[in-house]
């Protein structure tokens, strides 16, 4: 079911600031977005076949602002893209995996996303994601 790794989602305080180090790699960012969802600004850096997703919370209420506030910046999430979320999701609850949703729902790039919860995944909070009709390839 996973067919690649799509990104390795970063929390950050500045985006700005966060981007530099990518810049100065020749990485530039190709896209930036804000997922009110998830109350969050991200930038994203192609690097080979994957991407690093940048994440700045835009409220003190987001859930990359309370894992800054616990943690500090680093690596948040790695993101795994599927055929089908629903159908990932479904097989994930047959195996008695704890998922932290339920259903996909939007993500950056118009790609339909769902988390598992860390303790089902040796530690890594996990994102399935799978494209929406964003009609964007990267």
């Amino acid at each position: 079911m996973l067919e690649k790794i799509d990104h390795i989602g970063i929390a950050v305080r500045n985006l700005e600031e966060a981007t530099k180090f990518y810049e100065s790699m020749g990485a530039k960012p190709y896209h930036y977005e804000e997922v009110e969802s998830q109350k969050v600004k991200v930038a994203f850096v192609k690097v080979g076949e994957s991407n690093i997703e940048l994440l700045e919370p835009t409220s003190p209420e987001s859930p990359i602002a309370k894992y800054l506030e616990k943690k500090g910046e680093g690596i948040h999430h790695i993101a795994y893209s599927v055929a089908n979320v629903s159908a990932a999701l479904q097989k994930l609850k047959d195996d008695g995996a704890s998922l932290i949703n339920q259903e996909p729902m939007d993500g950056a790039h118009g790609k339909k996303v769902a988390f598992v919860h860390p303790k089902s995944v040796n530690g890594v909070l996990t994102e399935l994601c799978m494209d929406g009709d964003c009609g964007c390839h990267h």
